[in-house]
């Protein structure tokens, strides 16, 4: 175990993200866009803080992207390179779970999040999002399966994407809302007018019955220019999403550009602009205007420039950070740190950020069935670390 002393302790001070691998832009091997250049912005630190030690759970995961927690104490991971595994008594089994679909591991796609179904004491069902290959490159698919314990079985798709593209920005989180609903962030694909379109899927969150069927009161149902699955549209990226534990509404981190990472809270039929507005430039060097006051789009909750490149998001509700409840964390890839926000309804009132000594990528964010906070790191040998309290 190492012990990181909680940085936000300290006198407040004046962030330096120096980025690297982003968000957009070219597609390099990693999956992950050239750096962009360094910023400053200042931010407020909170008193509320709390010491910490950072315990490494697993080692040895190959760019994983998602974990979830079983019954029992089981978990499972994901890894970008197209497995799941499982953590059984503390311990990565080496052959990966059976039953998993094919996916496309190309660019920033492959096998991405996995989230249990709200009743999965009852029916096992596991929903998983990965890059499906189909003529022409691959597109966002959800599939499901049972969870027999030791492998997945009856796999089967419940959503594929009308949204096909090359090896860039999918998206690709799952959220189940308090009335059941399952909702699916998919990527603009690297082709940022598409999320302007609403006959493609590309650029929106996508909100289903947990069968894959279309809800009655889906926003645009009545359109004959609408597909019947979207929630939400005007979306680049949005690699972190969660559900407000009191109010129930759906809440996503997203990419931006150059800056231009946002917080945003999702509403039926809302428009968050992506790519006629932004608080960022183009990666040439381009100005997108800033979001008007009477536009009919949404702005955000929360604008980071420069870039954090935001995955992964969690609303804190355990025990063993008094101090965190009700905070909102988002992991950062290309900022490498872990950000807390502190929110006064939708208002953010604090920012704190934690973990940039690791200089790890963070790409997923859970809080534990413990109430620990669960991390993964982004990396060809990536880990799997938990923070605990030490105050």
């Amino acid at each position: 175990m190492r012990r990181f002393p909680n940085p936000a302790l300290a006198i407040p001070f004046v962030l330096a993200l120096l980025l690297t691998a982003c968000n957009g832009g070219p597609a390099m091997a990693n999956g992950d866009p050239p750096a962009d250049e360094p910023g400053e912005r200042e931010t407020a630190v909170p008193e509320d803080s709390h010491d910490f030690e950072v315990v490494d759970v697993v080692t040895g995961l190959e760019h994983p992207w998602s974990v979830a927690f079983l019954p029992g104490g089981d978990v499972l991971v994901t890894e970008r390179p197209g497995r799941i595994r499982l953590v059984r008594d503390g311990e990565l089994r080496d052959e990966p779970v059976a039953g998993a679909p094919e996916v496309r591991a190309q660019g920033q796609g492959g096998m991405l999040d996995i989230v249990l179904h709200p009743g999965f004491d009852g029916n096992q069902y596991v929903y998983i999002s990965y890059s499906k290959p189909v003529q022409g490159g691959s597109t966002t698919a959800v599939a499901r399966a049972r969870w027999t314990g030791e492998a997945l079985e009856g796999i089967e798709d419940v959503f594929v994407a009308e949204a096909v593209g090359n090896g860039r920005h999918y998206g690709s989180r799952i959220a189940f809302d308090p009335d059941g609903y399952m909702y699916i962030t998919v990527g603009d694909r690297g082709e940022p007018q598409r999320a302007q379109n609403l006959g493609d899927h590309a650029g929106t969150t996508i909100r289903l019955h947990d069968d894959g069927s279309v809800p009655a009161d889906n926003p645009f149902l009545d359109r004959d220019d609408a597909l019947d699955e979207i929630y939400t549209f005007g979306n680049r990226n949005a690699q972190g999403m969660a559900v407000h534990p009191e109010t129930g509404e759906v809440w996503q981190n997203e990419h931006g550009p150059r800056g231009g990472d946002e917080v945003n809270v999702m509403r039926a039929g809302a428009n968050y602009g992506w790519p006629e507005y932004r608080y960022a430039d183009h990666y040439d060097g381009r100005p997108i205007p800033d979001y008007p006051d009477d536009a009919d789009v949404d702005a955000p909750l929360v604008d980071w420039t420069p870039a954090i490149a935001p995955s992964g998001m969690a609303f804190y509700t355990g025990d063993r950070f008094p101090n965190w409840r009700g905070s909102t964390f988002h992991g950062g890839l290309a900022g490498r740190q872990l950000r807390r926000v502190v929110f006064d309804g939708t208002e953010a009132v604090h920012q704190e950020t934690l973990l940039e000594e690791l200089g790890e990528r963070i790409r997923d964010v859970r809080e534990g069935p413990d109430g620990y906070l669960y991390l993964l790191t982004d990396a060809g040998n990536a880990r799997m670390i938990r923070l605990e309290p030490t105050d």
